[in-house]
């Protein structure tokens, strides 16, 4: 999921479910230390690249002084070191209270690759087969469901319809954010639910003929893994990686609505003031985005994926076969994001849902990642906004050379939010 914002003709549009806040360019820094027989191996001492991209603090009070967020939290890492991790700006508006590090926060999109991964897993099996149709195993549920595969659900290639783009889910001006706020928030959605909105709706090309991303894609990659598996995607991501990586800190909410745990809250603009939208109902993310986590936990599911600690090499290389994804400036996998910057590639995801963005990025070789949870006041976004959010992602990357050469006024490198 992503929630999308543009401003076009003077109109702001808010997506409420799935942002997908792309384009986004970031490396970043690292994965747990092994352990060995007997006992823990100490981690290697940090490099030099990491000591030039370790202070990132001045960049992050910037996505808050500058960049119309409340709090702002990250953390990165290197051969398995923890080389920087802070906060900044307050946990909410009212209290006044910093914002916490470990701090929890809403994930959006960044659920997929958890779900891909899965996915992927269940392959590994022979369980299922990525090039199979959805409708063998969802007979019914999907017009021309033989034409599309699971490959095309997981790489956003099956043109289907995104149900986040349905009015349903936005909400376009100050009646519609009041309507959100007072009712529609709370507002349970199933599985079936969501899919119905988005295969009732013209697909945006035949399968195979385009890329669009939508969230229905992986709302119906997580009924297949219930079809599967006998259990529904929650229960798989939670016995699969969760438990085994220990990721103590990450939930997938369903339809709570709190966020359990010391967190920040999330806000949006009306004109009397930010209005707290923490609380959410996020069942309208379900597969594509209603996961909650911490810095800490995905990086440490960042080093275990990429350092071939969940799927076969075989199977890693199917997953970072990437398609181009014009509409972010990137290239597209199966349920991770591929960005092209001065310095080299950097992979994983993006995510976002009312009051809370996410960046989740790193090496290809599992040695450095990055992550970045912020606060960013909906309605409230500007050019500074995009140019605080590229200077942290260039420098966490690249180092302070690339964030000197950052130039936000060309599509490559800015963090792009999808219109």
């Amino acid at each position: 999921m992503n929630v999308t914002r543009t401003a076009r003709a003077g109109r702001r549009t808010v997506r409420l479910a799935a942002v997908t806040l792309a384009g986004a360019t970031v490396v970043a820094l690292a994965p747990t230390a092994a352990t060995a027989a007997g006992g823990t191996a100490a981690p290697p001492a940090v490099s030099a690249d990491a000591a030039a991209r370790v202070d990132l603090g001045p960049e992050l009070r910037a996505v808050v002084e500058r960049g119309s967020s409340t709090a702002a939290l990250g953390e990165a890492r290197e051969n398995g070191r923890r080389v920087w991790r802070d906060a900044t700006g307050v946990a909410d508006l009212d209290s006044q209270r910093p914002a916490r590090a470990d701090g929890r926060f809403r994930i959006g999109s960044v659920t997929k690759t958890f779900v891909s991964t899965v996915t992927l897993q269940l392959a590994d099996e022979g369980k299922l087969r990525l090039d199979d149709p959805v409708e063998h195993y969802l007979p019914g549920v999907v017009p021309n469901g033989g034409a599309i595969t699971l490959r095309q659900l997981l790489n956003h290639t099956s043109g289907l319809y995104d149900y986040l783009s349905d009015p349903r889910f936005l909400f376009e001006d100050e009646a519609s954010l009041r309507s959100y706020l007072a009712d529609r928030r709370w507002k349970t959605w199933s599985p079936a639910q969501l899919i119905e909105v988005g295969v009732q709706a013209a697909p945006y090309f035949p399968p195979g003929q385009g890329w669009h991303y939508s969230n229905t894609n992986y709302v119906l990659i997580g009924e297949v893994i219930r079809k599967v598996t006998g259990h529904n995607w929650r229960s798989e991501v939670d016995r699969r990686i969760v438990k085994p990586l220990h990721l103590n800190d990450t939930t997938f909410a369903g339809a709570r609505t709190g966020v359990p745990g010391p967190h920040a809250h999330g806000y949006a603009k009306l004109p009397e003031g930010p209005a707290d939208i923490t609380l959410i109902n996020p069942s309208f993310g379900d597969a594509a985005g209603d996961g909650i986590s911490t810095t800490a936990d995905l990086n440490r599911f960042h080093a275990a994926l990429f350092g071939g600690k969940l799927l076969s090499p075989a199977r890693f290389a199917e997953m970072t076969t990437a398609v181009p994804a014009p509409l972010i400036f990137a290239h597209y996998g199966l349920g991770l994001i591929r960005y092209d910057l001065s310095c080299g590639e950097v992979w994983g995801h993006t995510g976002g849902i009312p009051g809370y963005n996410t960046l989740w990025l790193g090496a290809k070789d599992g040695t450095r990642q990055f992550s970045l949870s912020y606060n960013l006041t909906q309605g409230s976004e500007t050019d500074d906004t995009l140019t605080t959010l590229n200077a942290f992602i260039e420098k966490a990357s690249c180092g302070p050379a690339g964030a000197a050469t950052t130039d936000t006024r060309t599509a490559k490198s800015p963090f792009t939010l999808l219109p």
